[in-house]
C-alpha cells in the first residue's frame, strides 16, 4: 500500500480549511483516510500558531512506516524541523514574462530616442 501524508480539503467555498491526513495514495483527496494528523488553516496569518497544527509523534510514526509527504506537507515538516530542508531551484520564477519584457524594451527604446533627440 502506497502511503501518503497529504491535505484533505474542508470548509466552504472561498473559505478553505485542510486536514493533514495519512492515507492510501489511491483514495480520493477528500475521501477515506487512515488517520487524521492535524489541521492547516491558510486564512490565518503566517506567524499564527493556529495556522498549522499537527501531532508530531504520529507524523514521525507514519514517516517511519514509509509514508511519503506531499510537497506542501514536506514544507510544513521542514519548518517544524522534522525533515531536512531540500534545495529547490526555480530560476525562471523571478524572470519577467513576455509582456513585461516587451514593455521594458519599449521604455528603453523611448529613453534612447529621447536621449538622442536632446543632444
Amino acid at each position: 500500500m502506497a502511503l501518503k501524508i497529504r491535505l484533505a480539503r474542508g470548509g466552504s467555498k472561498k473559505r478553505p480549511f485542510y486536514r493533514i491526513v495519512a492515507t492510501d495514495s489511491r483514495m480520493p483527496r477528500d475521501g477515506r483516510f487512515i488517520e487524521r494528523l492535524g489541521t492547516y488553516n491558510p486564512l490565518l496569518p503566517k506567524d499564527s500558531e493556529e495556522r498549522v497544527k499537527m501531532d508530531v509523534e504520529r507524523v514521525k510514526h507514519w514517516l517511519s512506516q514509509g509514508a511519503q509527504p506531499t510537497d506542501r506537507i514536506s514544507r510544513m515538516l521542514e519548518t517544524a524541523g522534522l525533515l531536512e530542508k531540500k534545495t529547490r531551484s526555480n530560476p525562471s520564477k523571478g524572470a519577467p514574462g513576455t509582456k513585461a519584457k516587451e514593455r521594458a524594451e519599449a521604455r528603453a527604446a523611448k529613453a534612447a530616442e529621447a536621449g538622442n533627440g536632446a543632444e
